[in-house]
């Protein structure tokens, strides 16, 4: 497929979505891009590697303008600011197409990446998402970071149905009911997920959580660790796709209502 073949697909199928669904501006005039258009623009533009609000614009406005042709009549700080508008129906439009994919919801693995707000040597005078970033430990890298940690539930064979974004200072063990709320069936994790007593309390939600033993040393059933171990690999390839790909890491946002925008699309 083409991309200007992809490009009316996509912006099809979420006109289609959003048809259906009860007006979302009571009062006040009508934005000039349609939310569709805006939602199609976003889409496409993270799909072709374009991490900022002011490249998607650009790139569209150079090269599509025909196809939008508000586009040349917005800024480019106005479509930010309608794209960021709409983070509750790309959550509706995300949780939508979820039912039209093919994937287990009973079988899911769990785990958390870090989302560094600025640079380390800069944290201690960023004033971006003061009172809500913290500082916490980057294990891969073995650094302290300033940021983030966005967990999330995957579901076999690789698609993601939760995300949750919280301090970086928040342990695993502290988000998971969230991530585990309104499920059943098997959840997977590492060793940083391991508690009998959250266990428990996620047993009486219907939910069983495997997780192999907390240190590696004492590990009473290593081969059981090693063959959670091989099932929980998939999560790390969805992290290394989202990271190099769509560059999550790079947090460009200023606040929350930005990032969870960007996040989502």
């Amino acid at each position: 497929m083409d991309l200007s073949t992809f490009i009316v697909s996509v912006f099809c199928l979420i006109d289609d979505r959003l048809k259906g669904r009860r007006r979302l501006r009571q009062r006040g005039p009508a934005p000039k891009l349609s939310d569709a258009e805006v939602l199609t623009i976003e889409i496409i533009g993270e799909f072709l590697g374009l991490d900022t609000d002011k490249a998607i614009h650009l790139f569209f406005r150079s090269h599509y303008a025909e196809w939008f042709p508000a586009l040349r009549e917005v800024h480019r700080t106005t479509f930010a600011r309608q794209a960021a508008n709409l983070w509750k129906v790309k959550e509706h439009l995300w949780q939508d197409l979820l039912a039209l994919a093919a994937y287990d919801p009973a079988f899911a693995i769990c785990d958390s990446m870090p989302l560094p707000a600025c640079l380390f040597a800069r944290a201690y005078r960023c004033s971006r998402f003061k009172g809500e970033a913290a500082f916490g430990k980057d294990m891969l890298l073995r650094q302290t970071f300033y940021g983030f940690r966005m967990h999330v539930r995957l579901c076999w064979p690789g698609l993601i149905t939760r995300i949750s974004v919280a301090p970086a200072n928040a342990h695993e063990l502290s988000v998971l009911p969230e991530l585990a709320q309104r499920t059943s069936g098997l959840l997977i994790g590492d060793r940083n997920y391991h508690s009998p007593k959250t266990t428990e309390e996620l047993a009486s939600m219907g939910v069983e959580l495997l997780a192999p033993y907390s240190s590696k040393k004492r590990d009473p059933t290593p081969q059981r660790s090693a063959l959670l171990s091989r099932f929980r690999y998939r999560i790390d390839t969805v992290f290394s796709q989202l990271t190099q790909r769509y560059s999550i890491k790079r947090v460009w946002a200023r606040d929350m209502w930005h990032l969870t925008s960007r996040l989502l699309r």
